[in-house]
């Protein structure tokens, strides 16, 4: 992993929620909450990779910098965010775009591609590391899109064991934690859910039957519009049930 280091989906989210919590407490006003909450973060993404290193507890840190703020004691005047952490933050974002923008051309069967994604699917809810290498290619790069307001890796990830390390990492089998396959910009994708929102989107590249890049939208701003009400997806059977699994691929 080149910078940052990918966290299990229910901590950022849990995160962002108890530092909004803590803003609205000592200020009242939920869009001012929203502001500091976005101006810790880029407060955060404004240290250096070795800074957030040495922070041992970043929860920590940042509830004393949302008070710090609230309370007029940060470093930068309230509602002005650094410059610094407000770059670092679209940053992540306009890596993913331009992957987005240099996908391969090769296209891949679309019964092809979703077989793979099924099976990248089964391997993360199963938590089988081997599985899951097996489906990547020994190249392939996984793109993390937090947009500076959620703790995310700011870099790309490279290679099959450090791309298959993280994403166990992220989607980790915990209560609340549900994965499932969905469709995501015309193609078979994945969506994990925290509890009945939508924590992360997932696009796969597939190419000779195996993921070539990830890109992995963990931005609360952008899943606004996926945690609208939808339809229900069909989970997958259990893998103890013996039965066949359905079109979605889900635990709890």
């Amino acid at each position: 992993m080149d910078e940052g280091a990918a966290v299990p989906i229910a901590e950022p989210w849990e995160e962002r929620r108890f530092l909004l919590d803590v803003a609205h407490r000592m200020l009242g006003d939920p869009g001012a909450a929203e502001r500091v909450v976005d101006e810790t973060y880029q407060r955060w993404y404004g240290l250096s990779d070795a800074a957030r290193r040495r922070i041992a507890v970043p929860r920590s840190w940042l509830a004393e910098t949302v008070g710090g703020i609230c309370s007029g004691r940060g470093e930068a005047a309230y509602g002005q965010p650094s410059e610094a952490g407000e770059e670092a933050g679209e940053e992540a974002g306009r890596t993913v775009l331009d992957a987005l923008r240099s996908r391969r051309t090769r296209a891949t069967a679309p019964h092809r591609h979703d077989g793979v994604v099924r099976a990248v699917c089964r391997a993360c809810v199963t938590e089988d590391g081997e599985l899951l290498t097996s489906l990547l290619c020994p190249d392939v790069t996984a793109f993390f899109d937090g947009g500076g307001k959620v703790r995310a890796p700011t870099g790309p990830v490279h290679g099959s064991r450090p791309v298959a390390d993280s994403l166990l990492t992220l989607l980790p089998r915990r209560p609340h934690t549900t994965l499932t396959t969905h469709s995501v910009n015309g193609r078979t994708g994945l969506v994990a859910r925290y509890g009945h929102q939508v924590a992360a989107v997932i696009s796969l590249d597939v190419a000779h039957d195996r993921v070539a890049r990830f890109w992995v939208v963990l931005n609360p701003d952008k899943l606004r519009s996926w945690n609208r009400p939808r339809a229900a997806v069909t989970p997958c059977s259990p893998p103890s049930s013996g039965r066949p699994p359905g079109p979605g691929c889900a635990r709890s």
